[in-house]
């Protein structure tokens, strides 16, 4: 029978959801163990395409999912299909439950919105925080008005050797607790509604070339509809403080989510003006634009508001509000807990923050 499933993962240590031969991702185990807890056939294993097989958002690597959407063809009876498929799924993956769905429902193509959610270190907003006086790596195009700013996957590289040893020019640390008592910063109702400005500029249909790659500016797939995007309050996790950026769009393209994250970022701190957004949406200008961690990324919720009123009367709703209470557990105890020992054991936003320089963005 076709069903839309829900999951909740942590993309830590997956080569993101989508299936890809030879690399471990999320669908890759989860298809292994919706075979093993007999919800699909032998016949049919390893070719989505006989299950009719669709997943709402294609995650990248090490992003995480609150309420990721699946369809297919599964078996599920006998009863217990949610705890069969657990049972053979590692801790970090979770199999919520599932709704009967249309013969032609697919969890891609009838979503209508997707939510994502940035979980971003209060510090990383502090102007003054983690500074370079001489930022010692060029911009990637020293030819254009602005490069590229370094990524958190380039200073990795960089300065951190397999076991974990930082051997590079600097050794940037987080400084979860410490920002307010250095520099006295706090982030209040001025500053929320701050960042809340900057995030506006991205609301509505705006042009993303130049918050991707490997797309040209005249491709008509750059035009996305963001619905809307906030700052929420400030929270703490394990001693360090947070605030979550709420993103809400039809759909999204590959690191878009993280760079559009990145300049807010940059001009929150005075290093890019916000003046940078009225030039990074034209499609005859290329800049560079700094790319977040995808640490703080995960996918929060896919909306099917469309379907569920024209199915209302035969189907159930295909939502997550029958697994608030799972879904909340999860981000307690898997998703934050993650971001916020990560950071302090490895300072992800801390060396990426070394690459955020003035230099970078000229007004």
């Amino acid at each position: 029978r076709k069903i839309a499933i829900f999951v909740s993962y942590s993309g830590y240590g997956y080569q993101g959801m989508q299936r890809n031969k030879g690399c471990k991702t999320i669908e890759g185990d989860l298809e292994e163990a919706l075979f093993k807890a007999g919800a699909i056939a032998e016949s049919t294993f390893g070719d989505p395409r006989k299950i009719d097989w669709a997943r709402a958002a294609r995650t990248d690597k090490g992003v995480s999912a609150a309420g990721q959407v699946v369809s297919g063809r599964f078996f599920v009876d006998p009863p217990g299909f949610v705890e069969r498929v657990n049972s053979h799924l590692p801790k970090q993956i979770r199999v919520l439950g599932f709704t009967r769905v249309t013969g032609t429902f697919s969890a891609k193509n009838l979503c209508d919105r997707r939510r994502y959610e940035y979980v971003l270190p209060v510090f990383a907003l502090d102007p003054a925080s983690h500074r370079v006086e001489s930022p010692t790596i060029e911009a990637a195009n020293p030819g254009d008005n602005l490069g590229e700013a370094i990524t958190s996957e380039d200073v990795e590289e960089d300065t951190t050797s397999t076991t974990g040893t930082t051997t590079g020019r600097f050794t940037p640390t987080c400084t979860c607790t410490s920002s307010d008592l250095e520099t006295g910063f706090t982030f209040g109702d001025e500053e929320r509604a701050k960042l809340t400005k900057i995030l506006q500029n991205y609301v509505g249909t705006r042009y993303f070339h130049n918050f991707t790659c490997r797309v040209k500016p005249e491709d008509p797939s750059t035009q996305r509809y963001i619905t809307s995007y906030e700052a929420g309050e400030v929270f703490t996790i394990q001693g360090c403080k947070f605030v979550r950026c709420t993103v809400i769009g039809q759909s999204f393209m590959l690191h878009q989510i993280r760079k559009m994250i990145g300049l807010a970022v940059a001009v929150m701190r005075g290093d890019a003006p916000e003046t940078i957004f009225e030039r990074a949406f034209r499609r005859d200008t290329k800049i560079g634009v700094p790319m977040a961690p995808e640490l703080g990324l995960f996918l929060d919720e896919c909306l099917y508001t469309a379907y569920n009123q024209r199915f209302a009367g035969s189907h159930e709703e295909v939502s997550l509000k029958s697994f608030e209470k799972e879904i909340a557990e999860f981000k307690t105890e898997v998703i934050y807990p993650h971001i916020a020992s990560t950071e302090a054991k490895d300072g992800v936003f801390a060396r990426w923050l070394h690459g955020l320089t003035k230099e970078r963005y000229p007004d």
